[in-house]
């Protein structure tokens, strides 16, 4: 089962450290993005969870104070969710479905994140 475990914090983290990858080295790119959704101090918003979401991948897959690394990606994904993926704001219907698309995986990051704080000791 242990290893069934490893597997999953590999899986799970990778996502957030190629993430942290783009929001560090394309800091500019993606906060004019993030500027265009409405971010205040979108570079700096950017920099700023780009540390988050790096942190909080590694911690989770090196299993290294897994509960502060799992609550720095929920604190990352659920504004992210509702600030860069609001579906509800969208009329072009091909771009609608694709920020539910996204809405949708965040919510369910943010779930798989909140079971790694519970396994991690941290709510119990």
């Amino acid at each position: 089962m242990e290893t069934v475990f490893i597997a999953g914090r590999i899986l799970f983290a990778a996502l957030f450290l190629s993430s942290a990858f783009g929001h560090l080295t394309k800091t500019k790119e993606m906060g004019a993005y993030a500027a265009s959704m409405g971010v205040p101090a979108p570079q700096f918003m950017t920099f700023l969870t780009g540390l988050m979401i790096l942190a909080g991948g590694l911690s989770v897959l090196f299993d290294f104070d897994m509960f502060l690394g799992a609550l720095l990606i929920v604190l990352f994904l659920i504004p992210t969710a509702f600030m860069m993926h609001a579906f509800w704001k969208v009329s072009d219907p091909m771009m609608k479905q694709f920020q539910q698309v996204q809405f949708m995986k965040n919510l369910s990051l943010a779930g798989a994140a909140l079971m790694f704080m519970y396994y991690s000791g941290g709510l119990h």
